[in-house]
């Protein structure tokens, strides 16, 4: 029986991260789904997860994990496809390991995704984003890093990976622009609005020290993550729905906030005038 820690702890750490400049992001997402399936496979088999190995990982234990993620976890095909292809990278990566197991591995690769229907991505109007960018307390330490924050992803048009990646090293107040770390750890410099540097410079005013070089930190001073912006942005969507109502008939998510780029013609202390456009 052919070990299966070996290979995944090289997966991920050499090829994933090192070869092919997998974000950190997409690492933990990989991660995430090998542990999901490790967990199903071992309590299958009445095993424990490191005692898997390779050759009960077949076509049949992969279906049955997708269908688990389905029918028992509720999720939806397009979480389904991103586990699979996961799983379908990593046994690509498998075939010049272990071409004995080639027949085994072709099998596994042969299991389609599942068609998902196209969605379009909610939008925010003006109204519901002024009440968004009011939400929190300018008076707060909290308040003004979400508020920094809110103006980062919304005006700025980043990922929420982006924005919790940005390091202090990043932020050029002087000359109004940022360096953002993207997709394949592609760089880009992007311009900031008065509002938005008025923003940045309130936060880093009352930031402080911290024992990480990221510019937005939580109450521990430890790197703010997606899942902690996540919860900060429904926070303050839940208080700016007290204001503008509609904002409870949408699902607000972080990825919504980066689809529209505002041209702000305000000053520091107003959400006036913000005009949108579609981020293509």
């Amino acid at each position: 029986m052919t070990r299966l820690a070996p290979h995944v702890s090289a997966f991920l750490r050499e090829t994933l991260a090192h070869q092919r400049g997998a974000s950190q992001h997409t690492c933990d997402s990989y991660a995430s789904s090998f542990q999901l399936l490790f967990e199903f496979a071992a309590k299958r088999l009445n095993v424990s997860p490191s005692s898997l190995a390779l050759e009960q990982l077949d076509a049949g234990m992969i279906s049955a994990f997708l269908e688990y993620l389905e029918d028992e976890r509720q999720n939806s095909p397009e979480t389904r496809n991103v586990r699979l292809a996961a799983i379908r990278s990593f046994f690509h990566f498998l075939e010049y390991r272990e071409p004995i197991a080639l027949e085994q591995i072709r099998r596994v690769l042969g299991i389609p995704y599942k068609k998902t229907d196209s969605r379009l991505v909610p939008y925010l109007l003006e109204k519901e984003v002024r009440a968004l960018l009011d939400a929190p307390d300018p008076t707060t330490r909290e308040g003004i890093r979400d508020r920094a924050m809110l103006h980062l992803a919304i005006c700025g048009g980043l990922r929420v990976s982006e924005l919790t990646g940005l390091q202090m090293t990043d932020v050029a107040l002087l000359s109004m622009s940022i360096r953002v770390h993207g997709k394949g750890r592609r760089e880009r410099a992007l311009p900031l609005w008065k509002v938005t540097a008025n923003a940045l410079r309130a936060w880093i005013a009352v930031r402080g020290t911290a024992r990480v070089p990221e510019l937005f930190v939580n109450a521990r001073g430890d790197a703010m993550s997606r899942w902690g912006f996540a919860y900060v942005l429904k926070h303050h969507v839940e208080a700016a729905s007290q204001k503008c109502p509609s904002l409870l008939q949408k699902r607000v998510s972080p990825h919504v906030l980066r689809h529209y780029v505002p041209f702000l013609t305000m000053s520091c202390n107003s959400t006036k005038g913000l005009v949108f456009r579609v981020n293509m």
